[in-house]
């Protein structure tokens, strides 16, 4: 009997245990990791192809939806989504940005990687990401426009991470890459930033997305620099 109870024991824990592992499976393979779907039906839609994309994480996704007339008067694509690091940003960026056939492509890349968004990068991948990126623009004929990342002392969702220096670093990478290659630098950073290499109060209200106010400087800045696209 007993030996009997410890076989049926043991094949309830097999079959549980398979259950389980069926269901980690299941969720990974279900699991659309760089959000493909996101834009999938919105690409489809369009009629014409934009003249910039500007590919992004929240900054991006929350600009175009707090500024729609701004990107739709300048026939720009807003293709940035939440949280997103930039390996995700690279994998989407042949759906999300090349078959758009743009003029140019601003790239706002990087904040969420430092703040381990996807888990632990060294600054050097995070900026190979983005140089990938631009490889990518350039033979497909679009022009890659590199945007600083925006100053922040701290991120609200992990509070022990302390990202000044490093977002001061990973901008003089892009910066100095964008100056070799004769590349635009859109520099968001200085404008906006305060003595503590954060983004001031009045320009956002969590420290890491910018408020309207600080939007509108953003597009004054960034239109200088993809003026000639637009046209």
């Amino acid at each position: 009997m007993k030996t009997r109870l410890l076989a049926i024991c043991s094949a309830v824990a097999i079959t549980l245990n398979c259950a389980v592992m069926a269901a980690g499976v299941k969720d990974k393979t279900e699991k659309d990791w760089a959000q493909f779907s996101r834009y999938e039906e919105m690409n489809k839609s369009l009629t014409k192809s934009p003249a910039v994309v500007f590919m992004g994480n929240s900054i991006t996704d929350n600009w175009a939806k707090m500024r729609p007339d701004f990107f739709k008067k300048h026939n720009i694509a807003g293709r940035g989504i939440s949280g997103q690091v930039s390996s995700q940003m690279l994998v989407r960026f042949q759906s999300d940005v090349v078959d758009l056939h743009p003029k140019a492509v601003v790239i706002l890349s990087g904040t969420n990687d430092i703040a381990k968004n996807n888990g632990t990068i060294e600054l050097k991948h995070v900026f190979r990401n983005i140089v990938s990126m631009c490889q990518l623009a350039q033979v497909n004929g679009i022009t890659p426009v590199l945007a600083s990342l925006l100053p922040c002392s701290g991120f609200y969702w992990i509070p022990s991470i302390k990202p000044s220096e490093d977002i001061k670093t990973l901008n003089g990478m892009i910066k100095e890459y964008a100056e070799k290659n004769g590349f635009v630098y859109v520099d968001y950073y200085a404008p906006l930033t305060d003595e503590n290499g954060g983004l001031p109060k009045k320009y956002s209200n969590d420290g890491v997305h910018p408020n309207t106010e600080a939007y509108e400087i953003m597009e004054h800045i960034v239109l200088k620099s993809i003026e000639q696209y637009l046209k």
